[in-house]
């Protein structure tokens, strides 16, 4: 594993122990040339996903980016670390266990979608509105009716 720090081909792992979710391992690693510090995870991947877009373009699956999506959308929300990570982690695994190699990025926004609902409602509606590209008041409003018919149903 490279130094980010200084881009030593050779670091030492110092502490090696699980995520609190067991789907990881999280590495201390260390640098003997500029002594810099950092942690890596290391992850189960059971195939390697591709994302088909909107526009037919192909592009390699990112569990980052999707996590960076989720973050997005949770900003300055009372959501636990802990409770994100194991949403994106769930999604990784419904999509792994799809069986296809090739997912439509629609497929992914709904299981994002539905995730977020669980989660927090007005992460939801902030995901939502870039994922449906609302343009108008009337679609924010159309949205909070479906969750509060939702809310309903559920209590």
């Amino acid at each position: 594993m490279r130094c980010p720090f200084c881009n030593n081909a050779d670091t030492q792992v110092k502490d090696s122990r699980a995520t609190e979710d067991g789907s990881a391992i999280r590495r201390r690693r260390a640098c003997p040339d500029c002594a810099g510090r950092f942690t890596t995870f290391e992850r189960v991947q059971l195939r390697e996903l591709s994302v088909l877009k909107r526009s037919g373009r192909r592009t390699v699956f990112d569990r980052d980016k999707l996590a960076r999506s989720v973050q997005v959308a949770l900003r300055k929300r009372p959501v636990d670390a802990e409770r994100i990570e194991r949403m994106v982690s769930g999604i990784v695994r419904q999509l792994e266990s799809l069986g296809e190699t090739e997912i439509k990025s629609e497929a992914i926004g709904q299981l994002v979608m539905e995730g977020l609902k669980n989660l927090d409602d007005v992460a939801y509606v902030r995901f939502a509105s870039v994922y449906r590209n609302f343009r108008e008041a009337k679609d924010f409003e159309e949205l909070l009716g479906e969750l509060n018919s939702d809310d309903e149903e559920k209590g």
